[in-house]
């Protein structure tokens, strides 16, 4: 058989195995949006548009897209992302940000995602908000395995930042890994690290909602107190957290109130 035939079967391979892991990739994620209760919807797209990339203090042109999300947990955003081919370097920035004073700082602040040594990867270092004792924000980078939230290292691949870039980053411990397309990923990361953290609702509660919602299923009719003690049963909630979650379904329309008792919508 031709040896050019041969490579050119296997090179073929290859690409289709990269289309479908990509494939599955992409499943994965829209099928975490969905568990999270996110709405992440692209409403423009720009050929060609311009920013100024503060970590560089230049301006720099490439393509531009945007996004308007809903997240069940903080609330509605809209995002910016600016792809600048040349460098190789993604940037998401929030431009609209839900009310609230740790939110609002949030206004104008950027992720930055880079290209490493795995190939068809960016990645992002880790780092998290939180509010200082002035009720300034504040971020947190991370030096721990430990201290990554559960839902980042379930979801996405985490690693060491030498192991990722191959240079050594005063400072920088720890990265997590995106598909460089991933706009969406990226996205949700930035909520994950920027916003989760200095939310109301703790992130940790705000995953049960859904579970929360299949319990109301199956008890098809339930009353309040019957919910408070399977859902402190089966998912060691509490009454403050469980009337948390109960808002946010019925805010988003998959559970209604009757004189006494609670069902989820036909």
């Amino acid at each position: 058989m031709n040896l050019n035939f041969n490579i050119d079967l296997l090179e073929g391979i290859m690409f289709i195995n990269i289309l479908c892991l990509s494939s599955v990739r992409r499943e994965i994620a829209l099928s975490l949006l969905r568990k999270l209760k996110i709405q992440i919807r692209r409403v423009e797209e720009r050929d060609k548009d311009y920013w100024v990339d503060m970590s560089l203090r230049k301006l720099r042109e490439g393509k531009v897209r945007y996004y308007r999300v809903k997240d069940k947990l903080t609330g509605d955003w809209l995002f910016k992302i600016c792809r600048d081919d040349e460098l190789q370097r993604v940037i998401v920035k929030a431009l609209k940000c839900p009310a609230g004073g740790g939110f609002v700082q949030l206004e104008g602040r950027t992720m930055l995602f880079q290209k490493g040594i795995l190939e068809g990867y960016y990645y992002d270092v880790i780092s998290l908000s939180y509010i200082d004792e002035e009720e300034r924000l504040r971020r947190n980078i991370l030096n721990n395995m430990d201290e990554v939230p559960g839902i980042i290292k379930e979801n996405f691949k985490v690693m060491g930042y030498e192991e990722a870039t191959g240079s050594k980053g005063v400072g920088k411990k720890l990265v997590v890994l995106c598909e460089e397309n991933d706009e969406k990923s990226m996205i949700l990361l930035f909520l994950i690290q920027r916003a989760w953290p200095i939310s109301k609702i703790p992130p940790e509660i705000g995953l049960k909602a859904s579970d929360l919602f299949r319990l109301i299923k199956e008890l098809e009719k339930a009353k309040l107190d019957e919910i408070y003690k399977a859902a402190e049963l089966q998912f060691k909630l509490g009454k403050e957290h469980i009337d948390m979650l109960l808002n946010i379904l019925e805010e988003e329309g998959s559970i209604q109130r009757l004189e006494g008792y609670i069902k989820t919508k036909d």
